[in-house]
């Protein structure tokens, strides 16, 4: 049951456009931005460019419908993973247990969800079997699901030390995804949120996190090619995620770009929705979107965007 007065005293974090964001309206900007990515791209998961073009046009309304054939405004997996993993979080205190979110996500499967990817299922399914919450590493997990539902732990990480927020982010990762690739991912992705949900600008994002990944593993570069038509792989995925973030100027459009490419457009669509929420904040979200979301769905990102943080758990 959520507490009364909470979700208006969370809506009214977004200031006024001249005001400086506040770090509640940059962190509900990225668990919004998270679910309205999630959802506007669910509806071209799986189809081409050019596929996108002949159906649809330009997309840029939550329309639901796609393969799933999903409700308006209703998201997938990438937005009740990342729920789910913020339950877990807010259950241990704010700590990140591999244990309570194994359990958790071994729920949220047994829930049965709209969409569940073979990564996560199968070490999910180990889980079941063995107890044990970390999967055996493995190159071939380099998939984007850890990726895609990572926000709780980056938000009730921020501000804490580079080695707390390293083993925070793992223990989530390696419930389902154990692979250097994935695992780098991850921590470039929360370096980014820390950094935007403190204020920084694209430059200095760009600068200090992601050129540093790029350095240590070159497949991540982005410049040689557009890439359209992204798979579930996790170079393919921060590759398209990355130009549609640094190439565009709002929160509109680089979620329009990025789920215009098709492929796995709603983690695409959520994971550059969750930066461009934290570097906007929810202001910046067309009202046409949230009006739409589910509202369950809304709800419950409001609410754990503002408990997750240290200083409401502390």
């Amino acid at each position: 049951m959520l507490w009364p007065g909470v979700l208006n005293r969370i809506r009214q974090f977004g200031p006024a456009p001249s005001a400086p964001l506040t770090l509640e309206a940059r962190a509900l900007g990225a668990y919004l931005g998270l679910a309205v990515g999630d959802a506007l791209g669910a509806t071209v998961e799986f189809l081409t460019p050019n596929e996108i073009r002949h159906q649809i046009g330009l997309h840029r309304h939550l329309t639901g419908g796609g393969w799933l054939k999903l409700r308006p405004g209703m998201v997938t997996d990438d937005t009740t993973m990342s729920l789910a993993l913020g339950e877990a979080i807010l259950l241990s205190g704010g700590r990140v247990d591999a244990l309570l979110a194994a359990q958790a996500f071994d729920q949220w499967m047994r829930s049965k969800p709209v969409d569940i990817g073979n990564t996560v299922r199968r070490n999910l399914m180990r889980f079941r079997r063995t107890g044990e919450p970390c999967a055996p590493p493995s190159e071939h997990d380099a998939g984007n699901g850890a990726a895609m539902r990572l926000l709780p732990a980056a938000l009730a990480t921020f501000g804490l030390d580079a080695d707390t927020v390293r083993d925070a982010v793992l223990a989530q990762a390696h419930v389902t995804h154990h692979s250097p690739l994935s695992d780098a991912a991850c921590l470039t992705l929360t370096g980014m949120l820390h950094a935007l949900l403190a204020g920084a600008d694209k430059k200095t994002v760009l600068q200090q996190h992601v050129q540093p990944l790029i350095q240590q593993y070159p497949v991540f570069g982005f410049r040689a090619r557009r890439c359209d038509n992204p798979s579930g792989y996790i170079v393919d995925t921060l590759q398209a995620v990355f130009q549609a973030f640094f190439d565009t100027d709002t929160l509109e459009d680089c979620l329009i770009d990025v789920v215009n490419r098709g492929g796995d457009a709603d983690t695409t669509g959520a994971i550059a929705g969750m930066l461009a929420g934290a570097h906007q904040g929810p202001k910046a979200i067309p009202r046409r979107w949230l009006s739409v979301l589910d509202a369950d769905t809304r709800a419950a990102c409001e609410l754990q965007s503002w408990l997750l943080l240290p200083a409401v758990l502390a």
